[in-house]
């Protein structure tokens, strides 16, 4: 398989249920080995998208393919390529780790000696080899989830679905679910993750999606959906000396607003620019003739939540595709 491969691809993807819209003409396209983050609200149309692309729900419209098969025709052969996790699992009482494992591997058809080779793996790579004879019921959430997601690689599936896997978390926990999803990316899976722990998915994910009321409103590389919200560029300086001269070059400057100084750290002024670099070189240079010392000046990036936020909040259109 090529790299390029899409492995997950959504075209004018909806859903109804009679008046309520869940999801409305999604497209979305995942390469093979990536990392697909679908940000949104409770109701936004993750878990509608998610059940869709496992084969466990048919949308009103549009086509949705996993590996190649169309899950809207036959969804039946999706269910050996697509490994899912939804938010919240069951578990067994009195049921240790490694006969959970064995039960989900033998639902698979797969035979003992796979089975047991298949479980070994799987608790290797999720690091959960150690609880292999503890009881399910007994263990924490984030062991629980780390079991879970073993679950769901039994079968050895191409594309995880995974529906807010670090939600309620320890931080410690988090940190481990986020190298363990980069880890099964690295090693060729496909994965689509939904959260709403924005930082978690900025720095683990290649693509995200931003969703709001079942429509997708941004969708790209992070670094490409932060540059749409780019319009004024958020800025900050630090002087050591000449702040009068500082405060008179950016009041009169047409392409700042929103001055502000920092109350707490004497020197430093945050503000916004309306332009390019030659703009921003050419402030920086008005502001060292004036006779301002300028011990630093860069521009502040805009997080993943400051997207999310300014997104949902004006409705940004999202282009077509990832």
């Amino acid at each position: 398989m090529s790299d390029n491969e899409i492995m997950v691809s959504c075209r004018n993807l909806g859903k109804r249920y009679q008046e309520i819209v869940a999801l409305e003409d999604l497209n979305i396209e995942i390469p093979r080995g990536k990392v697909f983050g679908y940000i949104g609200h409770n109701g936004a149309g993750k878990t509608t998208t998610i059940r869709i692309l496992a084969g466990l729900l048919r949308p009103t419209s549009g086509r949705a393919r996993v590996a190649g098969v169309d899950v809207t025709v036959d969804p039946a052969p999706v269910k050996r390529l697509v490994g899912y996790m939804p938010d919240s699992f069951g578990v067994y009482d009195q049921m240790r780790v490694w006969e959970y494992l064995d039960f989900f591997g033998a639902a698979f058809r797969l035979g003992r000696k796979a089975r047991q080779k298949r479980m070994e793996h799987v608790l290797e790579i999720t690091d959960a080899s150690y609880m292999r004879d503890r009881f399910v019921d007994t263990l924490s959430h984030g062991m629980k989830q780390r079991v879970g997601i073993a679950r769901t690689l039994m079968h050895d599936p191409q594309v995880l679905l995974l529906d807010e896997p670090a939600n309620g978390l320890d931080p410690q926990s988090r940190v481990h679910m986020r190298r363990l999803i980069r880890r099964l990316a690295d090693e060729g899976k496909t994965l689509l993750v939904s959260s709403h722990i924005l930082p978690e998915l900025a720095q683990v994910c290649d693509l995200v999606g931003i969703m709001d009321h079942g429509r997708l409103l941004a969708c790209g590389t992070i670094d490409h959906v932060l540059a749409r919200l780019q319009r004024d560029r958020q800025m900050e300086l630090k002087a050591g000396a000449g702040m009068d001269a500082v405060t008179r070059v950016l009041q009169a400057c047409p392409h700042c607003a929103g001055i502000q100084s920092d109350s707490e750290e004497p020197g430093v002024v945050r503000f916004c620019l309306n332009g390019d670099d030659d703009r921003q070189s050419e402030l920086l240079g008005q502001l060292l003739a004036a006779g301002a010392k300028i011990v630093s000046f860069r521009e502040v990036p805009l997080s993943l939540e400051d997207a999310y936020l300014a997104i949902s909040s004006e409705g940004v259109a999202a282009p077509g595709g990832a």
